[in-house]
């Protein structure tokens, strides 16, 4: 039973995070959360994040670029998988 309980709990997790990178390549905004906590994650103050808008032009296959505010800061995240966001404080 419980192996089952912790079955089921993968597969949910796996289905969110393919969701997630669905919505990335599709261009479409994914949590403004996770993108705050990969700043921070990275030595970037943003503990309230206000929006996360996706930048076409500026994106490439596989390096996807973002737009952060958070209160106070802006933030260009480029985003490549596998590796640190490349980012570039705005203001």
């Amino acid at each position: 039973m419980r192996n089952s309980i912790v079955l089921t709990a993968m597969a949910i997790l796996a289905g969110a995070a393919a969701s997630s990178a669905l919505a990335a390549e599709n261009g479409l905004e994914p949590p403004m959360d996770l993108l705050a906590a990969q700043l921070r994650e990275q030595g970037f103050a943003c503990d309230h994040p206000e929006s996360a808008q996706f930048d076409a032009a500026a994106s490439k296959p596989n390096a996807k670029v973002w737009v952060v505010a958070c209160k106070g800061a802006h933030y260009r995240m480029t985003v490549v998988p596998d590796l640190a966001a490349k980012i570039e404080k705005l203001n």
